[in-house]
């Protein structure tokens, strides 16, 4: 009777880290959501979600920053307190807020792809400030073309009144979430590899 025992890796090492990491911004930005409060021009609520969505991005690139905001918006669906006002349930995916959290991946995904490329990850202390705030202003583009839309169609609104209402009043605080973004990537803030 043999006892040799070999070991096996089921999961690959840098799997692992990659899951933990989304895991880590999808959790990250479930607590940016707590800080949410109403603007007085709008309905829609003022969150720190979209910083989380840009650190995805800009940390995990386009797949895993793809898969990080997946993992969020999925938690909240199931019931998770991760969305603006500590809410969560698939109801509000379909809310009048809903296209805001269904934006999320593929913004993540455009950060991640503007600041890395095609090629791989790279460091992201390496990018230069163009590319990183070319690629967070592609998100929020994308961020808002979604909320919009959804605040429109499910508010029965007219497309201005909903660009109006859902993102006009936010782009001083998304250059401010730039701003923070890029010095959280300039700063001596490592994240582990």
């Amino acid at each position: 009777m043999s006892t040799d025992h070999e070991s096996v890796d089921l999961v690959g090492d840098e799997a692992v880290g990659n899951v933990a990491r989304a895991a880590l911004f999808a959790a990250l930005t479930g607590v940016f959501a707590y800080v949410s409060f109403q603007l007085p021009v709008t309905s829609v609520p003022f969150t720190l979600q979209v910083l989380g969505v840009f650190l995805a991005g800009v940390y995990l690139g386009p797949v895993w920053g793809f898969a990080s905001m997946a993992l969020y918006v999925v938690a909240g669906a199931v019931g998770a307190p991760v969305y603006a006002y500590g809410t969560a349930g698939f109801g509000a995916l379909l809310g009048q807020w809903g296209g805001y959290l269904w934006s999320y991946p593929p913004a993540a995904a455009v950060v991640g792809l503007v600041v890395h490329g095609t090629d791989g990850l790279r460091d992201p202390q390496q990018a230069s400030v163009v590319r990183l705030v070319g690629g967070m202003t592609a998100a929020t583009l994308v961020v808002y073309t979604f909320g919009t839309v959804g605040y429109a169609v499910v508010g029965d609104v007219g497309f201005v009144t909903a660009v109006l209402a859902a993102a006009i009043p936010f782009v001083p605080a998304e250059v401010l979430k730039m701003a923070a973004t890029v010095a959280v990537v300039r700063s001596d803030v490592v994240v582990a590899e």
